[in-house]
């Protein structure tokens, strides 16, 4: 069932964890809870690099005032990742010379029954609607190009020597290419954005089965902790996302 105009407002849990190798998390996210807005962002390069990276990309989202205009919202979004993409650039060149310092990006907003998503890089977003577990974004990866090119098959995928290779990030190239969906809400939904340190770590059997039938916050917990109780080798970071629809009344 879809939501009515100016009926529903959003809960969410948000959890980043360093994993069981790293030392430094080079993760950020963000919930702009004023604004509808949720924010993943995986940096790459290493310390003083991947976390700044990552750090420079919640940091310039969080001081956003939105409008009432969805599309003039999207537009300053956008803006406002390529005004970091080319901070970023700057700053590698000042600080790492000949090196990329970098981040990927996913975010979505929310407006009323209406939302959208935004990414760069492989942090994802699902979506569980129906009984069904959905990915409503696409890798900007080397893996996904093959795949999606029918060069190699999914099986291969996963301990494939590219696997660790993005095409699009924030920071990494003078023009930054950024997609963007449309999501229309219905009740019921609950979305998840995370990094590859999750989806890398436990398959969408074990994400389906963590979304369901506990709170947000159970939810967040206990998917972290799947991640955990296997190796864990990279930063695993999620927020957890669900509308609710309001009473007349409230």
């Amino acid at each position: 069932m879809t939501i009515d105009k100016n009926k529903v407002s959003w809960t969410s849990a948000m959890r980043s964890n360093l994993g069981n190798v790293r030392k430094v998390n080079e993760d950020s996210v963000l919930v702009h809870a004023s604004e509808n807005l949720w924010v993943v962002a995986d940096g790459m390069g290493g310390h003083d690099a991947g976390d700044v990276a990552s750090k420079q990309i919640t940091t310039a989202l969080s001081t956003l005032k939105l409008s009432d205009s969805f599309t003039d919202n999207i537009d300053l979004l956008e803006d406002t990742l390529l005004q970091v993409n080319q901070q970023l650039i700057d700053y590698a060149q000042q600080k790492f010379p000949g090196r990329t310092v970098g981040s990927t990006v996913v975010l979505m907003y929310a407006q009323h029954e209406f939302g959208a998503c935004m990414w760069a890089g492989d942090s994802r977003l699902y979506r569980w609607r129906a009984d069904s577990l959905e990915q409503l974004t696409n890798d900007h990866s080397q893996v996904a190009a093959l795949l999606e090119s029918g060069l190699i098959e999914s099986a291969e995928a996963e301990d494939h020597p590219a696997s660790n290779i993005i095409t699009r990030a924030v920071g990494a190239a003078d023009s930054l290419q950024l997609d963007v969906r449309a999501i229309e809400v219905a009740a019921g939904d609950v979305y998840l954005l995370c990094s590859d340190g999750l989806y890398n770590e436990v398959d969408n059997v074990t994400i389906a089965e963590q979304l369901q039938g506990a709170t947000l916050e159970q939810a967040a917990d206990r998917l972290v902790a799947s991640c955990l109780a296997g190796k864990a080798q990279d930063n695993v970071s999620l927020i957890i996302i669900k509308p609710e629809v309001v009473a007349p009344d409230e």
